[in-house]
């Protein structure tokens, strides 16, 4: 499945104003994220190493504690069993990676 058009995907909802087309290779899952302004999600950890790139909007990740807000061009990498929550600070459009694949998002 080398190409993809993102229309054909279903659509998630992750948590509450959180929804993600998701694409899993054999190592890494791709989720394109659509977040709503004032969205939030909870505080959680996973062992997936996570790169977080906002692509339109606001977003503010709180990582161990510490709030950091992402703007187009900027990007977290979230390293693996790290607490993290956040919320859209504006709607917003986020690329999500996560290595390895997520299999609790299949």
């Amino acid at each position: 499945m080398p190409l993809i058009d993102l229309e054909t995907l279903n659509v998630r909802e992750i948590f509450p104003g959180l929804r993600a087309r998701l694409i899993h290779s054999d190592r890494v899952t791709h989720s394109w994220v659509e977040i709503d302004a004032g969205a939030t999600f909870p505080e959680h950890e996973h062992p997936h190493e996570q790169i977080v790139s906002v692509i339109e909007g606001e977003l503010e990740l709180v990582i161990d504690g510490t709030a950091h807000r992402l703007i187009p061009g900027v990007v977290f990498v979230i390293p693996p069993n790290v607490r993290h929550s956040g919320r859209g600070i504006t709607a917003c459009r986020v690329l999500d990676a996560f290595a390895p694949v997520r299999d609790d998002y299949k």
